[in-house]
């Protein structure tokens, strides 16, 4: 019968170093996010229970934030469930009747969703005039026949021209406008509200892309994010839940709340500066000393661990990378971080008295008419709103009330953070009236908004493949640490997840969610021997 016991003079096995006697491997999750509540509960439930999660702030649930106000929830992070066929965030919500009361009005199969599927979007200009409803259909329908294209350059290997600087911004732009000028049956006041509408288009795409600017989005791997087919869903009770669900089998002992970390000391075998780190604790052990990896928190506490899983977001390793490891990542690495891209996209909710907009509309879509030959989508910090593509209505009121939710991005959302909520209420009430004609529309009765670009611990919503990076950067991004050919021989010492390591699915909440798993499973595989002799 074999025995299941680990040598301790075993030199051949590189895990029998720092598992000695049998022992469950120590690893500790940076962040409570979606991305390492799935780590954490897949570890647990298939026995490698030594686990602690590390999170900065007060809260669990990362860049999922549900506010309740009122009996309502308002989403400032993450509100749809992106497709349902084989979504695990869908199939979660849906098994634990989190979409009991979703509504057939939220269940968007559209491309860009919006609360509501009912109704019908109101595109104003800023003299106060809506667009005919057959113009904005037609525009739309090129529009989206244009992003078809945007597509094919990933999906059928089509070559991107020099023209197009390899850029969904300039691209997209440069073709509709061609296609606009070109069309013999638009007079020249139709043409020109439709060539205005495209920087309106670009930045709704740009909130949804998470960038500042579509001009910084690569064409060439654009159409490698895929979309999960289905409709895409709204929590009515909040998206937190999704949270809830994941931690709820995780032991209260294993989160360790506002715990920033400071750095990971990594790779025992050429730095010896860990075992001087472990000197510091006065209750470390010879066991502690032979750990792999020593994570130092701002409280100057130290914690010895086998792993790390690492779930920060890309913003924070942008800004903090070259502190938060020692030793230093390797350049792969770092080029990949500085590459891969990540913005912010804020959310303004205005809650009113009485709606001032009809039953009918849906969203109301801001589109500026001196821009129908612009360029640039950045403004002066003084004209911040301008960047302000829409407001999405709210629905049901029944549920909501009457409520406005406004879309920002890119580096203006940085500016609308450091404002005061009076001066955001006061700056969006004056577009409202500018652009619907209406001077008496009051001021909200009270704003609720997000500010994701300045939060130290977050930097930014979510990713993006900028201009100049690939899919392949967002796998360099996931790879563990050390480099090696196989875990077999140099164990994992500090993995990656989060939405911005899922090459196929970042910027997503599922992206995140299936990114804790694989990170999770590669330690069960690595394991399965200790494991299955336990069991």
């Amino acid at each position: 019968m074999q025995s299941c016991e680990i040598s301790g003079d075993s030199t051949d096995d590189p895990l029998s170093s720092g598992l000695r006697r049998n022992r469950q491997p120590r690893i500790v999750v940076i962040g409570a996010g979606l991305a390492g509540l799935s780590a954490t509960k897949t570890l647990l439930e298939n026995g490698l229970t030594d686990v602690t999660i590390l999170e900065a702030t007060d809260r669990i649930g990362g860049r999922v934030q549900s506010v309740n106000l009122g009996h309502a929830t308002f989403e400032l992070g993450a509100t749809w469930i992106h497709g349902s066929h084989g979504n695990p965030v869908y199939h979660l919500a849906e098994d634990n009747g989190l979409l009991e009361e979703t509504t057939d009005g939220e269940r968007s199969v559209g491309r860009i969703s919006l609360y509501s599927k009912n109704g019908v979007a109101y595109h104003l200009t800023n003299n106060g005039q809506r667009i005919p409803k057959d113009v904005v259909e037609e525009f739309s329908d090129l529009y989206n026949e244009v992003y078809n294209l945007t597509q094919e350059f990933f999906q059928r290997g089509k070559p991107v021209n020099a023209e197009s600087q390899n850029s969904v911004g300039v691209f997209t732009r440069g073709v509709v406008r061609k296609r606009i000028k070109a069309d013999p049956d638009d007079s020249e006041a139709i043409k020109k509200l439709k060539l205005a509408m495209i920087q309106q288009y670009l930045k709704v795409e740009s909130c949804e892309s998470s960038s500042h600017s579509m001009d910084e989005v690569s064409l060439s791997e654009f159409g490698e994010w895929t979309e999960i087919p289905g409709a895409h869903h709204i929590i009515p009770c909040g998206f937190i839940k999704i949270v809830e669900i994941l931690a709820r089998s995780i032991p209260e002992s294993v989160t360790q709340l506002r715990k920033p970390v400071k750095c990971i000391h990594w790779n025992q075998s050429v730095s010896k500066e860990i075992e001087r780190v472990a000197d510091h604790n006065s209750d470390s052990t010879e066991e502690d000393k032979g750990c792999n990896v020593f994570v130092e928190c701002e409280d100057c506490e130290f914690i010895p661990a086998d792993h790390v899983i690492v779930t920060v977001s890309l913003g924070v390793l942008k800004k903090h990378h070259k502190s938060m490891f020692h030793p230093r990542l390797p350049e792969e690495k770092v080029m990949a971080i500085e590459k891969l891209g990540i913005s912010t996209t804020d959310k303004i909710f205005l809650e009113f008295e009485e709606p001032f907009w009809s039953p009918e509309c849906n969203s109301i879509q801001f589109v500026w008419e001196d821009e129908a030959e612009s360029e640039s989508l950045t403004y002066p910090e003084e004209l911040w709103y301008k960047k302000i593509c829409s407001f999405d209505v709210l629905y049901p009121p029944e549920r909501y009330g009457h409520v406005l939710s406004g879309w920002i991005c890119g580096e203006e959302a940085l500016i609308m953070e450091k404002y005061d909520d009076e001066t955001v209420a006061e700056t969006c009430t004056e577009m409202l009236r500018k652009f619907t004609g209406n001077p008496n529309i009051p001021k909200p009765r009270r704003i609720l908004r997000s500010s994701w670009g300045s939060n130290p611990r977050f930097r930014g919503s979510y990713s993006y493949t900028q201009v100049g990076s690939s899919g392949v950067d967002v796998e360099k991004l996931a790879k563990p640490l050390p480099y090696t050919e196989s875990s077999k021989t140099t164990p994992m010492q500090v993995m990656f997840s989060g939405e911005a390591t899922h090459r196929k699915y970042y910027s997503t909440t599922h992206g995140a969610l299936l990114s804790g798993q694989r990170e999770a499973a590669h330690l069960i595989e690595m394991y399965q021997d200790l494991l299955t002799c336990r069991n």
